[in-house]
């Protein structure tokens, strides 16, 4: 009977420990499912997250190299970049905490992108307005630079014009004085030469010997002329050989002097104090050389003018 009675409560025990196993293999199982899911639903959470930060990345380095555009192309059209450089600063430290990655809000990152996105709309505006700003003054450049090339013509037109106005007016002076100095230079009429010998005798005559002629007088009258200034004047001389070369001797008082802006070379020369009396001058000329035979000229000069003219023979 014992016995009988312990069999039941042994069963009863064996069933109640094998309850108990399954119970808790139960809940162990339920345990390991539960967290494995959890970590399956953990590592969906990262991926999702290292996708996020890495399409925010992508999309702040897309804005920041069209910032650096922007910022190019403003500078090249003149315009100012402070405010697109200010923002370029700030998107570079955006840049740097997001590579941080320490408790980054995506949501606020992806205000800032948007913000950064609109901003960028804007100063293309401020871009396009800039080009046709440069376009209109380019346009604006070349329309002056075409009237100032007009005026510049112009000006040398008028420039051109007034030179020939001025030219013509200093030729015409120039004219006047020449015909005014002109009428009021010397003029010497009835230019004779007279042969003088050894002993100082005069002789008039068509011809002279050269063996007698030691010296020659010239003598000749200074016509009245009231434009002609009262004062010492001097007189050149020029006498001219048979072959139309000039008489000179420099130890004997020769030299040059200028007769239409060129040098000229005299024979002698004289002061005259003119005193507009229609007066008689002389001049003794002597060589110390013999005279070639042959027709000699003798011509005056006075204030760069030919005044008169003379001539004689020697045989």
């Amino acid at each position: 009977m014992e016995n009988n009675s312990q069999k039941p409560k042994t069963n009863g025990a064996l069933l109640a420990a094998l309850i108990i196993m399954t119970g808790l293999a139960g809940v162990s199982s339920y345990l390991y499912f539960d967290q494995k899911k959890v970590s399956e639903n953990q590592e969906v959470t990262i991926s999702e997250r290292v996708e996020e930060l890495s399409t925010t990345r992508v999309k702040l380095d897309s804005i920041s190299t069209a910032l650096d555009a922007k910022i190019a192309e403003v500078q090249k059209l003149g315009g100012d970049v402070s405010e697109l450089e200010k923002m370029k600063v700030q998107l570079e430290e955006d840049k740097a905490t997001l590579k941080k990655g320490n408790r980054i809000s995506i949501a606020k990152y992806e205000s800032k992108i948007k913000q950064y996105e609109a901003f960028l709309v804007e100063k293309d505006t401020l871009i396009a307005n800039l080009q046709r700003e440069n376009v209109t003054l380019a346009s604006n450049v070349k329309t002056l630079d075409e009237e100032n090339t007009g005026l510049k013509v112009k000006g040398q037109q008028f420039r051109d014009s007034v030179t020939t106005v001025v030219a013509e007016v200093q030729s015409q002076n120039q004219d006047l004085t020449t015909k005014v100095t002109r009428a009021a230079a010397l003029k010497a009429q009835n230019v004779k030469v007279f042969a003088v010998n050894a002993k100082g005798k005069v002789k008039e005559d068509d011809s002279y010997k050269a063996k007698r002629l030691d010296k020659i007088k010239l003598v000749y009258t200074l016509q009245d002329n009231p434009l002609t200034k009262e004062e010492p004047k001097d007189v050149f001389v020029r006498v001219l050989d048979p072959s139309g070369a000039v008489v000179s001797d420099m130890a004997n008082g020769s030299g040059t002097f200028t007769v239409d802006g060129n040098e000229t070379i005299y024979t002698t020369k004289q002061t005259v104090n003119y005193t507009s009396n229609g007066q008689n001058v002389e001049l003794l000329y002597s060589r110390g050389l013999p005279y070639k035979p042959g027709k000699y000229t003798v011509e005056l000069y006075s204030e760069g003018f030919r005044i008169g003219s003379g001539e004689f023979a020697v045989r």
